[in-house]
């Protein structure tokens, strides 16, 4: 899942960490009258949430259009299975290893900045992979859209988190989520349709017109400007932990050839290096000290990654099942597919609202147990499966996930003060994005075992179908501990 974040108004204060400031005039003094100061927030909620909205809904269009594209493409680069992975694996790699350097650098010259920046790559990369003559040249243009992306996640929640307050927090990111999941429902049904009338090609292109109207707000209506402490960019921890996650993503690729073993190898003493140099650093790139005797926060992110990590790569997966299995077309898979996101996007609203007033821990743990299940059952798929068992699943998994989504990133949020909205902001999008790095890593790893460097389309049809299936009860056993983890969290309610 992809996804897309948050923005908009807040006012300067030395009490906490986000300062405020207008680029177009001197900084708020604080002496406008009150009732003026309160329209002009307003204005500027609804600028920003319009802004944010729109990007939250144009980038998971494009990434749920591509995941049902994937068959074609596999078919028109003649890509084996393991490479076909790396078409979304590739962009989750580059937004998981930018996603902090772009936090940092955004908190010091300016998160709206980066959030325009992030959005004009984001249509240069689009355009460049929608041209792409080659697989290795799509696997590279996918990366550079995940840098590009990396500076919008980076920043989005952070700039949501100082413009509203507290007590509206929860349903702002449940009308963000929602919107996320609107684009992701969309997504499969106007990609497969795209996919037998114009080709794969355009399902890179169709989120471009929104990310137009998204910087024209940005450069002309929303004028203020939110920055973080200045604080020492971590050069050294940036490519470190960069690094790293290249050797995970890389490694899991070879498996299981005899090079798989020490890349791997690497990558888990490059996590340690890096746990233990950000712990002694006195600004590092990611502060994990902030996890640091905060339980809610802690397990909070825990369990993101944990939920990311078991549900990303369910429209990949059932994409391929219903197109290479099942032999439907990209037209009607897309209409199958937009099951759970659809559901998602009609009923994380109430969740994230109804998390203002009840505990978080325990919609998010309901959610998480009721994924659980139905990622079990989708492990039972095969040729002969009738497709309502693939419909009712994925709705089962929907309300599991919008039970645990908006909940959980209020939690995330409540967890912290306001000094730390900038490091929870990045802290959340890199474990939700490392989550969804997993999933397509559990994806890879599966392919690889299961049908290896054999063409996607020549593959037999039970080989993919017995990947597939591995694929969702290792991610539906992931959830177990995942289920623990979100119930042993402490009250963010008084």
């Amino acid at each position: 899942m992809n996804s897309s974040d948050t923005n908009s108004a807040t006012h300067s204060s030395k009490a906490t960490s986000t300062q405020f400031s207008t680029t177009t005039s001197p900084p708020e003094t604080g002496d406008q009258a009150p009732t003026s100061k309160q329209s002009d927030n307003k204005t500027l909620q609804r600028r920003v949430m319009l802004m944010v909205l729109l990007n939250a809904f144009a980038t998971p269009l494009m990434l749920s259009a591509t995941n049902v594209a994937l068959p074609t493409i596999g078919e028109n680069f003649s890509l084996s299975a393991v490479a076909l992975s790396w078409v979304p694996l590739a962009y989750l790699m580059a937004s998981a290893m930018f996603i902090l350097i772009f936090g940092r650098l955004a908190d010091a010259r300016g998160r709206k900045r980066f959030f325009l920046l992030g959005t004009s790559a984001v249509v240069l990369s689009s355009a460049f992979t929608a041209l792409s003559i080659s697989g290795s040249m799509l696997i590279a243009g996918r990366f550079l859209q995940g840098v590009s992306a990396a500076m919008v996640y980076a920043t989005q929640m952070a700039i949501v988190s100082s413009v509203f307050p507290q007590e509206q927090r929860g349903k702002v990111i449940g009308l963000v989520v929602a919107t996320v999941y609107v684009g992701l429902a969309t997504g499969p049904l106007l990609g497969g349709i795209v996919t037998d009338l114009f080709g794969w090609r355009a399902n890179f292109l169709l989120h471009i017109p929104l990310a137009l109207i998204v910087l024209a707000i940005g450069l002309w209506y929303v004028r203020e400007e939110w920055l973080g402490l200045a604080q020492d960019f971590d050069l050294a921890g940036g490519i470190l932990f960069s690094g790293t996650i290249a050797l995970l993503c890389i490694g899991v690729s070879f498996f299981p050839s005899a090079l798989s073993w020490p890349l791997l190898a690497l990558f888990l003493l490059g996590l340690i290096v890096f746990v233990r140099y950000a712990l002694k650093k006195d600004n590092p790139i990611w502060d994990i000290r902030l996890f640091v005797n905060n339980p809610i926060f802690t397990r909070s992110c825990g369990a993101s990654m944990i939920m990311y990590t078991a549900t990303y790569a369910n429209t990949v997966l059932i994409s391929l099942y219903l197109q290479q299995v099942k032999a439907f077309s990209a037209s009607l898979a897309g209409l199958i597919l937009i099951t759970q996101p659809a559901t998602m996007a009609l009923i994380s609203p109430a969740a994230g609202s109804l998390s203002d007033r009840m505990e978080p821990r325990v919609l998010a743990t309901v959610g998480m147990a009721l994924t659980a299940l139905g990622l079990f059952l989708l492990s039972t798929l095969n040729a002969d499966s009738a497709t309502w068992i693939v419909v009712a699943t994925l709705f089962m998994t929907g309300v599991g996930f919008s039970l645990f989504s908006s909940p959980n990133a209020n939690a995330i949020m409540g967890g912290v003060g306001s000094k730390d909205y900038g490091s929870a902001s990045a802290a959340m999008a890199t474990t939700r994005i490392l989550g969804q790095l997993g999933s397509m890593v559990l994806v890879a790893f599966a392919m690889a075992v299961v049908i290896g460097d054999r063409l996607i389309y020549d593959s037999n049809q039970a080989q993919l179908a017995q990947a597939i299936r591995l694929c969702f009860l290792i991610a539906a056993g992931i959830c177990v501990p995942g289920i623990f983890l979100s119930a042993a969290r402490g009250r963010m309610h008084s």
